[in-house]
């Protein structure tokens, strides 16, 4: 029996820097609006034609290939989440191993949103535990930019999202009480309209029936999110997942190095920050600089706390996610 550990890490965002200056000329917000009930200053979007959500994955898997010291057919199976694929299919996990010369294992595609870094972690610790893989390349990216509605109307989602990729390489690991102590996954889809895209989906509303119709003020293909619900839900949430885990483990929240919370809002974070009394330097928030980035938010903030030298050998990391689906989970790490 294995645990498996993160033995790689690498993250890329877009060079395109958008600020919410930057927004008020398009839309009906400010600086000071947005920044009060998100916390973001700015984020980064892809210029149409030049990156994608496979591209920016591959280019952060290279990095935490490198990192982990492994070469690219030491992979044994790839991991990709995200709620904005290339295409409707095939997923980007193939593309990946194509882009990236990998030989022919395996690709998952996760879809689970805002915690399918989280999720898509939990997958391949098992995996490694059983014995049946190696080396894992996990990868969480997201193009959000050019699937908002940029205008006033669709303000109250478009100012939080940005796009950025971020990467994990899972390698076993003997010692037990090391890597991945546990993880925890939930959903409740009793909620899942709350936070969506419903268009085009073969359910309600294909691409034939948008093209019919023409409708200019048709918003099913939007993002939509009842901000107010999920804000609500999310800070209940993010608390009972995170306790979940470091009681399954006899943790206390002191004994906590370093929480890498999902970044869907400042206030969020800083709400289950103060629930768990965690010092400032015990919680890594990069929200104001990329925004929510939803799949890649977690393994771009985990890299940045990392190079940063915020996150040490045998420090307790918890990574924490709430997002569509309603689904939400925790991991909890000894590095």
């Amino acid at each position: 029996m294995y645990n498996s550990k993160i033995i790689g890490l690498g993250y890329f965002v877009p060079d395109n820097v958008v600020t919410n200056g930057d927004l008020s000329k398009v839309m009906d917000t400010n600086d000071e609006w947005i920044q009060e009930r998100t916390g973001i200053k700015e984020r980064r979007h892809v210029i149409k034609g030049e990156d994608t959500t496979t591209t920016m994955g591959v280019k952060a898997a290279k990095v935490a290939i490198e990192r982990a010291g492994i070469d690219k057919d030491d992979i044994d199976f790839i991991i990709f989440a995200t709620l904005s694929p290339d295409y409707y299919f095939p997923g980007p996990g193939v593309l990946v191993q194509r882009d990236l010369g990998i030989k022919t294992v395996g690709a998952l595609d996760v879809r689970n949103q805002c915690s399918g870094f989280v999720y898509a972690i939990s997958v391949a610790d098992q995996y490694i535990k059983s014995g049946m893989y190696k080396n894992v390349l996990v990868i969480g990216s997201e193009v959000h930019s050019t699937g908002l509605d940029m205008t006033t109307r669709g303000r109250g989602v478009s100012v939080i999202f940005g796009d950025g990729a971020g990467a994990a390489v899972l390698g076993r690991e003997e010692d037990t009480s090391k890597g991945i102590l546990s993880t925890h996954l939930h959903a409740e889809g009793q909620h899942a309209e709350e936070l969506s895209l419903i268009a085009p989906g073969m359910g309600k509303r294909w691409i034939t029936d948008i093209i019919n119709e023409d409708d200019p003020e048709d918003v099913s293909y939007y993002p939509h999110m009842n901000g107010q619900f999920v804000f609500k839900n999310a800070v209940v949430r993010f608390s009972e997942v995170i306790k979940e885990g470091l009681e399954v483990n006899n943790l206390r929240p002191g004994d906590i190095d370093m929480l890498i919370p999902h970044q869907a809002n400042l206030r969020i974070s800083q709400f289950v920050q103060k629930s768990f009394r965690l010092r400032d330097d015990q919680v890594f928030n990069n929200i104001m600089s990329y925004g929510n980035t939803t799949a890649a938010s977690i393994p771009i903030a985990l890299t940045e706390a990392w190079e940063q030298g915020k996150i040490k050998e045998g420090n307790l990391v918890v990574l924490a996610a709430f997002g569509s689906g309603f689904s939400w989970g925790s991991a909890i790490l000894r590095w």
